[in-house]
């Protein structure tokens, strides 16, 4: 299996309002980045956005390295998740989980990879994190 790295990052202007995600990939000493926007979004759904564009722009099978500032997402995969699917996506609470249609395509394409998921504090001057901030904003500022 090729080895990935995926450095992702959601933004918004306002919450909600004006949002973007930005993903930087790397394969060996191959980068690539990727962007987008919506004009009224979350920046919960901004972070989700991105992890799911990086890891649906893997064209096989990988172990999968997903770096993000987001607790959101990175609780919400290892840890709340599960137990969601096991309610029929609904919380502890018997509440539709927040996001659940990004939530279901992110288990959709998470199901043919080897994901280890890390979490880095945002703003804190990890290079590949401010590289996605970037990115998320150009997709803000592309709208």
């Amino acid at each position: 299996m090729k080895a990935v790295e995926l450095f992702t990052d959601g933004a918004c202007r306002g919450n909600p309002g004006p949002g973007g995600w930005g993903v930087l990939m790397r394969y060996g000493d191959k980068e690539k980045t990727l962007c987008g926007g919506e004009a009224e979004t979350t920046n919960n759904r901004m972070e989700l956005t991105a992890v799911i564009e990086g890891i649906a722009a893997l064209s096989e099978p990988c172990k999968v390295s997903v770096t993000s500032d987001s607790t959101y997402v990175l609780k919400g995969i290892q840890e709340w998740m599960p137990a969601w699917k096991k309610r029929n996506w609904k919380t502890a609470s018997k509440k539709p989980v927040k996001n659940v249609d990004l939530w279901q395509k992110l288990d959709a394409v998470i199901k043919h990879h080897d994901i280890d998921w890390h979490w880095v504090k945002g703003h804190s001057g990890h290079a590949e994190n401010e590289i996605a901030d970037q990115l998320a904003n150009r997709g803000i500022d592309e709208l």
